[in-house]
Parts: C-alpha cells; sequence; structure tokens
C-alpha cells in the first residue's frame, strides 16, 4: 500500500536462526528510520508469534485512541481484500470485543468473510493494550490467541508494537498474520497521521 506522499516497505523474517541479537539490530534500525515508512514483522523461533512494529508521528494517546474507537478503527481497518463491517471494542479490563467483515477478495482456510472475538486481557492507556484472538479462519478456529500491542513514546511520535502469539499450532494462521499485520500497522499509520486529533 503506498499513498501519494509516502512509500511503504514491509520487512518480514523468519528468526529460526537468528540470535538475539537480530532483535537489538532490526530495534536499532526501526529507531533510525523515525522518518520513513517502515514496518518490521519477525516469526519468533518457537513459531510462536509474529510481531511487527512500525513508527508513527503521534503521541501514544492518539495513536492508542485510534486502537479502541469503533468508530475510528472502521475507518482505518479495512479493504477490498477485508471491509470491514462491524468493530465493538468495551475499552475495559475484562471488557468484549469483536470484529466482522463482509465477503472481500481475501481468503484464508477456505473463509472469505471473517469474524474474529475476544476479551481484553490488558488495558494500560495509552501504552498497553492485549486482547484475546478467537478467529473463524484459524486452522482451529475455536483456538484462543492473543494480540499485545505496546506503545512506546518518543522525541517524534510513538514506536508502535504489535505481537500476535499463540499460533504455533497454527500455521496457516501464521503465515496469513505475517504478511497480514505489517498491512494493518501501516493503515494504522497512514490514518492516525492524517487525522492527528480525533
Amino acid at each position: 500500500m503506498a499513498s501519494s506522499t509516502h512509500r511503504m516497505e514491509a520487512r518480514t523474517d523468519d528468526l529460526g536462526s537468528s540470535s538475539p541479537s537480530s532483535w537489538v539490530r532490526r530495534s536499532q534500525l526501526l529507531a533510525k528510520e523515525e522518518h520513513t515508512v517502515m514496518a518490521t514483522t519477525v516469526v519468533t523461533p518457537d513459531q510462536d508469534a509474529v510481531v511487527s512494529e512500525i513508527f508513527i508521528a503521534a503521541p501514544p494517546e492518539r495513536v492508542f485512541q485510534a486502537l479502541i474507537d469503533p468508530g475510528q478503527v472502521r475507518e482505518w481497518w479495512t479493504s477490498k481484500e477485508c471491509p470491514i463491517e462491524s468493530f465493538a471494542f468495551d475499552a475495559r479490563l475484562g471488557g468484549r470485543w469483536s470484529y466482522d467483515t463482509g465477503h472481500g477478495s481475501a481468503t484464508v482456510n477456505g473463509v472469505s468473510q471473517f469474524h474474529c472475538e475476544g476479551e481484553v486481557l490488558e488495558f494500560d492507556p495509552p501504552s498497553r493494550l492485549a486482547y484475546s484472538w478467537i478467529a473463524n479462519w484459524h486452522d482451529q478456529p475455536s483456538r484462543r490467541t492473543v494480540v499485545r500491542w505496546e506503545l512506546f513514546k518518543s522525541a517524534k511520535g510513538t514506536r508502535v508494537k504489535i505481537t500476535h502469539s499463540g499460533l504455533a499450532e497454527l500455521p496457516a494462521a501464521r503465515k496469513d498474520y505475517r504478511s497480514g499485520w505489517p498491512g494493518v500497522v501501516v493503515l494504522l499509520r497512514n490514518f492516525v497521521e492524517k487525522q492527528p486529533a480525533a
């Protein structure tokens, strides 16, 4: 995805044979590239998690609001491949959330109309948000995974890190998220940077 003013690159790596120093190098690279439009994505060595990071030129409070406000999520987390129909989010510890799409061009495990839901497991505005994620397109649709957002304030904005864990036994879903989360964080960044105040 690209816009007229920004170039988007996504890097995806499989860290199965990498050392912990690779994580440090990627963090340093991301910190240096605050003004580029870069999403980095790795799969952890144990194949359990997909981790994506991006820099957003906005304060953590603004980014956090875009993650939890249903009206804003419906604006930025949608595409022709996966058109959002509804998003509900009870923004509190123990609150419930859900996401539904219409039929799009994307298909995962034979599913093209997506539904996922879960419970808010961590709620610490504006730095941390985690929720369980149960999705109808997973290899095992009733299997619970966890999505965790971490927002790190910097002098020029926010470094956003999303970790989707619990994927070790869900190879098709892991492959989908490895290519999907970089696009999601770019959509988030594009939305927040174009609408700095909500």
